[in-house]
């Protein structure tokens, strides 16, 4: 049976293994390192905790239980649902002819297209609204600024168009001038060859 020091150990190692507190294996791992420690006269008056491990314990999800709530039960079944020809019949459908039942899907399906082109306009039209501008925040100060920026860059706008022209005349020079025609070129060309 061993000692009731012994007892006591397999008593905790039983408990800890139910409570899923400390596995077996890890209790057996010590008490082996505190068998060996005891042998030591040395370190019997020390503390062995810096000898036995330390074993951290790692959380694991689980899996919850699936638990579905249980509907009140009833004796009695539920209603049944009206079927097709039953609202057909409410609604007076079922009496109509089958070209009249295809005018009204037809109007029906017309309805259904000219709300939503009319949506889809007002969207697209809403994309064209220009923003709302705050003239009246602008001083008098401000809008004599504003003229005078204008008139400068509407000035310097001119002078750079009138260099502009000018740059363009100059070189429109005729191309004929300096470039030798054909029939000249041929007649050269007839006369050396005679004189040969």
């Amino acid at each position: 049976m061993g000692s009731f020091k012994g007892l006591k150990q397999v008593r905790k190692i039983v408990e800890d293994c139910i409570k899923n507190i400390k596995h077996p294996v890890y209790h057996i791992k010590e008490l082996l390192i505190k068998r060996e420690l005891a042998k030591n006269p040395a370190l019997a008056t020390e503390s062995w905790d810096r000898f036995l491990p330390n074993f951290k314990k790692k959380n694991v999800k689980q899996k919850k239980p699936n638990t579905k709530e249980k509907k009140q039960y009833t004796p009695f079944p539920p209603p049944q649902q009206p079927s097709k020809i039953d609202l057909e019949l409410e609604s007076g459908e079922y009496f109509m002819s089958d070209k009249k039942k295809s005018a009204k899907k037809w109007q029906e399906k017309l309805d259904k297209q000219s709300e939503k082109s009319e949506e889809k306009k007002r969207k697209r039209e809403a994309a064209f609204v220009p923003p709302k501008e705050n003239t009246a925040g602008l001083s008098e100060s401000a809008k004599s600024t504003n003229d005078n920026e204008i008139a400068d860059i509407t000035k310097s706008l001119k002078k750079k168009a009138k260099k502009f022209r000018n740059s363009e005349a100059e070189e429109n020079v005729k191309i004929e001038s300096y470039v030798a025609s054909n029939e000249e070129s041929r007649s050269k060309k007839k006369r050396r060859s005679s004189s040969k």
